[in-house]
């Protein structure tokens, strides 16, 4: 025989995994990108939307691919624009395009407790860079706690071939 107080305590169990696993509200910046990306052209309007924000990711003229919670890619069009000495894609024009990933990474998936900013990158440059280029952000989501973030970011080729990687350390801090 249940009890009433058992009865209660087993109705709020059921309640809170209900909660659990509903999934968490989008961020704006999620938000933004779900109804922009039903449109023709949706992502590169969202691209520049972004690159309206931060001016100088409009340098790259990047083109965000993908982009879901704790993940984003951003798409690199190799050209004169971000061409070296060497005619291969600047790596510095890399490094914008990891930043701008890690960046609407990041902004589409912080708890809406927290606020982030960049303190610092590292990278290992570890292939020419050809072709077109795809900067990839990507962290847990366990991983959005007050602190040091390691974020990982790695570019690749048109090959799938690593060309840089290493991390952007940003400080995790509550609003």
């Amino acid at each position: 025989m249940i009890t009433e107080q058992e009865d209660s305590s087993m109705s709020q169990d059921k309640a809170t995994k209900s909660m659990a696993n509903k999934p968490a509200k989008p961020t704006k910046v999620m938000a933004l990108y779900n109804k922009v990306t039903r449109l023709p052209f949706g992502n590169k309007i969202f691209s520049v939307m972004v690159a309206r924000m931060a001016p100088y990711f409009g340098t790259i003229r990047p083109l965000i691919t993908e982009l879901r919670p704790n993940y984003c890619e951003c798409f690199i069009k190799k050209g004169n624009r971000v061409h070296n000495h060497i005619k291969t894609v600047h790596v510095i024009a890399i490094c914008n395009g990891l930043e701008m990933a890690m960046g609407v990474m990041a902004e589409a998936s912080i708890p809406k407790h927290l606020r982030w900013i960049p303190k610092g990158m590292s990278l290992d440059y570890t292939a020419k860079a050809g072709s077109d280029i795809l900067c990839v952000a990507q962290v847990n989501p366990e991983q959005w706690v007050t602190g040091d973030l390691l974020v990982p970011v790695t570019a690749y080729d048109t090959a799938g071939v690593v060309v840089v990687k290493g991390h952007i350390k940003l400080w995790i801090s509550e609003k």
